[in-house]
């Protein structure tokens, strides 16, 4: 089963994360082998992509979608993946391009620096007006050398959004999308990535906390073939046998598609009776799959009409006229 490990470092100002996507991870390659599956190199960068996504999710208290987005100029147009507070997840890729063997991020999706990641957190219960919460940042450093890891353009994220320094080592293969994080504990507020804390006095302890700098070393020293093949246990004694820690419950992620037919008749009515009636005329119906879970959605000339005839009874009387 999946999981994911939370814990701090007693009396320290560090706190911690491990997860490993088994089930979950593998569910979501299944779903995507009648399209042909991913490249090798596309199927790495997306499982870093989702085992960070649930540690972002699960380090943060927030009400909503957290959504992990890479899009670019490389034959990989975009990565997502998404993660909900209960640490239901889903994540997929569009491929457009041939991927050559060995592939680095660059190549996959910033050719020519043109790459951005995108974190958004979407509220479950918006009030009026309000938006979801989205931060960018480029594929490339301070000096515009483009960076070959996704953990360092997330480590560059949160220091920037939450002012805090963050460790973050990720891996991925056909069985497990794993991840460990390693973050200094904000001096005050909530740390999370809406910024809702003191940024000035955690901007001041940034590369400056002793017991921060000493477990991000450790943790540093984790190799990618350990954290793809030991358990939790294993890896955390193996790291930080000599540090104090405690440990909290552990959380199940989950595969888990938030499609459905009306989400997606809602899609097909913003496309105009014209367009449908298109598509119906060329296809004899229309057809969507979802990019997620591979779910086929198929409508007829009467459920398309249908689609339609829905959304007129649901608009308001016209008021009378005095």
């Amino acid at each position: 089963m999946s999981e994911l490990h939370k814990f701090i470092f007693d009396g320290l100002p560090v706190r911690g994360m491990l997860v490993r996507l088994t089930d979950s991870w593998q569910e979501i390659l299944k779903r995507r082998q009648g399209a042909g599956g991913y490249p090798v190199e596309v199927m790495h960068l997306l499982g870093e992509m989702t085992a960070a996504g649930a540690l972002m999710q699960g380090n943060i208290k927030f009400n909503g979608a957290l959504v992990l987005q890479i899009f670019g100029d490389g034959p990989v147009k975009l990565a997502v993946a998404e993660v909900q507070p209960d640490l239901s997840l889903r994540a997929t890729a569009t491929v457009t391009g041939v991927v050559d063997a060995g592939s680095t991020l660059s190549q996959l999706v910033n050719v020519n620096n043109e790459g951005r990641c995108a974190i958004t957190l979407d509220p479950k219960d918006k009030f009026p007006g309000q938006q979801a919460y989205q931060g960018v940042v480029p594929l490339f450093g301070d000096s515009r050398e483009k960076i070959e890891n996704i953990s360092e353009v997330l480590e560059h994220y949160m220091l920037q959004s939450e002012q805090l320094d963050t460790k973050l080592i990720l891996a991925a293969d056909g069985n497990i999308a794993a991840g460990l994080l390693i973050q200094r504990l904000p001096v005050k507020g909530q740390g999370n990535l809406e910024g809702q804390m003191d940024v000035d006095a955690n901007e001041d302890q940034i590369g400056k906390n002793e017991d921060y700098q000493r477990i991000s070393l450790l943790a540093s020293t984790l190799k990618r073939e350990e954290l793809l093949s030991l358990d939790a246990d294993t890896i955390l004694h193996r790291l930080f046998w000599e540090e104090p820690i405690t440990r909290f419950e552990v959380l199940k992620p989950s595969f888990a598609c938030s499609c459905s037919r009306e989400r997606v008749a809602s899609m097909l009515r913003t496309l105009g009776t014209d367009e449908i009636e298109s598509i119906i005329a060329e296809q004899g119906k229309v057809s969507v799959t979802c990019e997620f879970c591979g779910a086929l959605e198929e409508f007829d000339p009467v459920d398309a009409a249908q689609i339609f005839t829905q959304a007129d009874r649901q608009q308001p009387p016209p008021q009378a006229v005095q």
